[in-house]
């Protein structure tokens, strides 16, 4: 596996680990629930946290953009997957996971073509 691969790997691992750390936190501290209203509202309580709020938010929809385009134009099949994994795990999770995927079918088409 190439070493970009790799790095994409290990950072959609912490991208699935990491937030979900803290989204665990969250839940035990409201009694084991996950209100999406409440979480959202509490991530929105601060400027910072509105400041990260519309960063990620606008960061997601243009990441989503470009892997909807690159899945066409490398005929990328389930392209469906990666916005579900947004909306169900993170976005931290899903772009890495796509670029190591992406990665891999640039590599397969390179290692096809002609050495010249």
């Amino acid at each position: 596996m190439s070493i970009p691969r790799v790095i994409y790997l290990a950072l959609a691992i912490f991208g699935l680990i990491l937030p979900w750390y803290y989204n665990f936190q969250y839940m035990t501290e409201t009694s084991g629930t996950f209100d999406i209203a409440d979480f959202m509202a509490a991530a929105a309580s601060t400027p910072a946290g509105q400041s990260l709020g519309w960063d990620l938010a606008i960061a997601c929809i243009a990441g989503l953009i470009w892997m909807f385009l690159e899945s066409r134009k490398l005929g990328l099949r389930f392209f469906w997957i990666y916005p579900v994994l947004t909306f169900s795990i993170a976005y931290a999770f899903a772009f890495p996971l796509f670029l190591f995927v992406r990665q891999g079918i640039l590599e397969a088409q390179q290692d096809r073509e002609p050495n010249v």
